[in-house]
């Protein structure tokens, strides 16, 4: 497993807000740079034999206008596709939809950098109560797995065994980094720090388990 601080410091993590037609919408963005072609990154984020490898097990049509659906977790319709440069899609949970970008982008030495937006219309007391970190703590491990699969050569953890290692002290110390990220974004994104704090501290507990004082 890749070792949790040295992933957290690897990450850039970044709150704004879009005006969409249905109104204002918060956007958390996820960013990180892979030792790995443009090529590769496209390859991985877009096969559908590569991605249950680093994410989850994914169904349907796979290219522009058609739909997806990733096992157990969102689907939605793919609504632009730039190879290899990106792509977007609705993100659709339950009866929430909201929506993701993806940017990919040479860089030096042949690295590639992977951005993503995550956009949302999110109810306020839900953003009190939880904060960012709610879907950012799951974006940091879906960027862990990504970076596990390219220095692996595409065998790296599979989601399986990063299920298995969030049960451990160090995957439950890298959901707590994440957390603790995503509380210094929301604050420099302007929310009260109290606030923030609480909301970092449920959204902590929840994904480890842990009981809150």
């Amino acid at each position: 497993m890749i070792d949790a601080s040295s992933q957290i410091s690897a990450v850039r993590r970044q709150l704004g807000r879009r005006a969409l037609e249905a109104g204002e919408a918060r956007v958390m963005t996820i960013s990180q740079t892979y030792d790995a072609s443009l090529e590769d990154v496209w390859d991985a984020c877009t096969n559908p034999e590569r991605i249950p490898r680093w994410f989850l097990p994914v169904s349907g049509d796979l290219r522009l206008g058609g739909r997806y659906q990733l096992q157990g977790n969102a689907g939605g319709t793919i609504e632009r596709c730039d190879p290899p440069k990106g792509f977007a899609a609705t993100w659709e949970y339950g009866d929430e939809v909201s929506w993701i970008e993806v940017r990919l982008a040479p860089v030096e030495d042949g690295r590639t950098r992977f951005e993503l937006d995550h956009i949302a219309h999110v109810d306020d007391n839900r953003w009190t109560q939880f904060g960012p970190g709610a879907v950012g703590v799951g974006w940091d491990l879906a960027a862990l797995g990504l970076a596990s699969h390219l220095a692996a050569a595409g065998a790296g953890v599979t989601p399986e065994e990063s299920e298995a290692w969030m049960a451990s002290d160090e995957g439950r110390r890298f959901v707590a980094l994440s957390s603790e990220q995503w509380y210094e974004a929301s604050v420099a994104g302007g929310t009260d720090r109290a606030e923030a704090r609480a909301a970092a501290d449920r959204t902590t507990a929840f994904y480890t388990g842990a009981e809150q004082a």
